[in-house]
């Protein structure tokens, strides 16, 4: 299979079916892709192409519903920052995101509210007025969790480290998050911004983007490098936990969406695959030619990287939709 578009490398999940040499070459391009771009795409994951477009059919259903069933799941009226949110309804660096989406995270009993991480515990908010929406994305969850899972233990293992290095993080309540967005086109003349540049606070992210829609963008050597979608594959990126896993030998990696042209959509699907919210990422002691390229853990005031999940995820909740922040977390900004 030729891949003429393809900007970002690609790493081929099938390998792993082979014998020791070809699963050696998977981790190597593993561990390669996600120290030098911090992207790739993932190709002969197993998951057929009929599973991949209920998905968007799906996504299409729900965006087709009328708005009265869409805001009785709106976002405003879950302290978890579940739910459905209106084009213009979330910021990215201070600005608007134009995009409307329904965000959908794993569902646990809360906890308590101390630390204030464990206030994003509890239900979603599903569509009574799509009952395969539920069936669906609950498919896509466990599907992208297996995935990402086992992409973590080779990632362990082309580290130096154990296989099940990181599993201790995933092995109770993983806050995997998964969102349904719709990107509408836009005028030239208009502001792009469909989301704009940021980085991931996780670990690990499963991008399903609809064919032949273009719009990410991915920061390179201070430039911004196309990454269209690639036939049968994933957009893999790492978060800023890994790079606080790894003292920065991984680094997590900008990366924004510019809006479809004016008359056209983009549907795709982003799977986060987090530890648990109270986690704290184990560090990795890096084998020496690695560890000599680890250039530590970025320093940025605005954007303090934490090794416990849920003090990131609160941060970029809290940041995402402020209008969520402001009727159910009010103790928490300012």
């Amino acid at each position: 299979m030729t891949h003429a578009h393809a900007t970002l490398p690609i790493v081929d999940m099938s390998l792993l079916n082979g014998g020791e040499g070809a699963q050696e070459s998977f981790r190597e391009a593993l561990r390669t892709a996600t120290h030098e771009y911090g992207f790739f795409y993932l190709v002969g994951h197993g998951i057929d192409r009929a599973t991949r477009d209920r998905l968007f059919d799906t996504a299409r259903d729900f965006f087709a519903l009328s708005e009265a069933d869409k805001f009785g799941v709106e976002m405003l009226q879950s302290p978890q920052f579940r739910g459905y949110t209106r084009f213009g309804g979330e910021y990215t660096q201070g600005a608007i995101d134009w995009r409307e989406q329904i965000d959908v995270a794993a569902e646990y009993e809360q906890l308590g509210d101390d630390p204030a991480y464990l206030r994003l515990d509890g239900p979603n908010l599903w569509p009574s007025a799509l009952p395969a929406f539920r069936d669906v994305v609950t498919d896509w969850q466990r599907r992208c969790s297996a995935l990402g899972l086992t992409l973590m233990r080779e990632l362990a293992v082309s580290l130096g480290a154990a296989a099940d290095a990181f599993d201790k993080a995933f092995a109770e309540r993983p806050s995997t998050l998964l969102k349904v967005v719709r990107y509408p086109g836009r005028d030239s003349s208009q502001d792009r911004q469909g989301v704009g540049a940021h980085k991931d606070p996780g670990v690990l992210t499963l991008l399903l983007v609809e064919p032949d829609k273009g719009g990410l963008q991915v920061e390179h050597n201070g430039e911004w490098i196309d990454a269209p979608p690639v036939d049968d594959a994933f957009v893999v990126n790492i978060g800023e936990l890994m790079e606080y896993a790894t003292d920065g030998y991984l680094k997590a990696t900008t990366h924004r969406v510019e809006s479809p042209p004016l008359g056209s959509e983009r549907l795709s699907v982003p799977f986060f695959f987090n530890p648990a919210l109270s986690s704290v990422m184990p560090q990795i002691t890096l084998p020496e030619e690695l560890a000599a390229q680890a250039s530590g853990v970025t320093t940025d005031p605005d954007n303090v990287i934490s090794g416990t999940f849920g003090e990131n995820m609160l941060k970029a909740r809290l940041r995402a939709h402020p209008d969520v922040a402001r009727r159910h977390h009010a103790d928490l900004i300012g």
